[in-house]
């Protein structure tokens, strides 16, 4: 069975595996290039009173959502320098929006589409992560008991395992 391949009688294999154990790139040379996008969300959970600050644009260090969704698509360009065996991409297009989640929470979703050989899942999540942390440094002093929580891909699609949505 080739590495990753996932059937019912038998368990996902781990691609970044070698036989012996050993960590290694995967080989992405004989996939075919499609458009491929990637959905992921993470939430910052806070005051109801800090979550209405931050969709106002009205907290003391400034408009946190302009500050966050540039550090979510620069994030994405730099996922191959933060998560080791991530192949670099040519990122044709990152997207972060925002909306208000319950009372006290607000949702990030991070969009990333790339035409390439591999997906672009690792760059989602690492879109939404870290403007989520970007999200909390802009709270902190207003709400020390922030939290993140529920980062997650949402949905993806292209390439050989084709389309999913959670």
């Amino acid at each position: 069975m080739p590495a990753g391949e996932n059937t019912p009688d038998h368990a996902p294999t781990l691609t970044h595996l070698r036989a012996d154990g050993s960590a290694h790139m995967v080989d992405v040379s004989g996939k075919a290039e499609t458009t491929r996008t990637a959905v992921a969300e993470s939430v910052l959970r806070t005051t109801a009173a800090v979550r209405d600050a931050i969709m106002a644009g009205s907290l003391p260090k400034g408009d946190a959502l302009a500050v966050a969704r540039v550090a979510g698509i620069m994030a994405a360009k730099q996922t191959p320098a933060l998560i080791p065996l991530c192949h670099p991409l040519p990122l044709a297009k990152v997207t972060v929006d925002f909306a208000p989640l319950d009372e006290d929470a607000v949702a990030v979703e991070a969009r990333v589409t790339t035409r390439g050989v591999t997906g672009v899942e690792m760059e989602a999540l690492t879109a939404a992560s870290v403007t989520a942390l970007t999200l909390y440094d802009m709270i902190k002093a207003a709400d020390k008991h922030a939290t993140i929580e529920r980062t997650r891909v949402l949905a993806k699609s292209g390439g050989k395992s084709g389309d999913w949505v959670r």
